[in-house]
């Protein structure tokens, strides 16, 4: 699948490593995809809340219910978290692992794509999307 593609036919997805802090860009590239219709799933160990959207620990803590649904895993962690992020992302059956801008891990990259997964590595979902869908 290419970008435009997955962008297009994936509505629904987890935020690894999202902040509440407005400077940071896990925030503000959630901010984006909420306003461009995306579903989002936050997942952050010491916070409760983000944009009024319950936060999870990790993606195996999200309910059955509502981790069925996630398509793309968004990954704002260091690159030497981003294998057990992997992990997971394929356990829960998500479709793509997406890897933020200067993240790069090709075990995890392999690991995923060997699972199934469509792998994106060192670019950014919301600058993706308004290059793809807002010009």
């Amino acid at each position: 699948m290419t970008v435009k593609e997955i962008l297009d036919s994936y509505k629904h997805v987890a935020v690894v490593g999202l902040s509440e802090k407005r400077d940071r860009p896990s925030h503000n590239v959630t901010k984006y995809l909420i306003h461009a219709g995306y579903t989002i799933y936050p997942v952050n160990p010491n916070l409760d809340k983000v944009f009024g959207i319950t936060c999870y620990p990790s993606l195996l803590d999200i309910p059955d219910e509502k981790r069925k649904n996630i398509e793309i895993v968004d990954i704002f962690r260091k690159a030497e978290h981003v294998d057990r992020i992997a992990d997971e992302a394929i356990e829960i059956g998500a479709k793509v692992i997406w890897m933020q801008l200067g993240i790069i891990n090709d075990k995890a990259a392999g690991k995923a794509r060997e699972a199934g997964l469509e792998v994106v590595e060192n670019q950014c979902m919301a600058v993706e999307h308004h290059h793809l869908f807002d010009t």
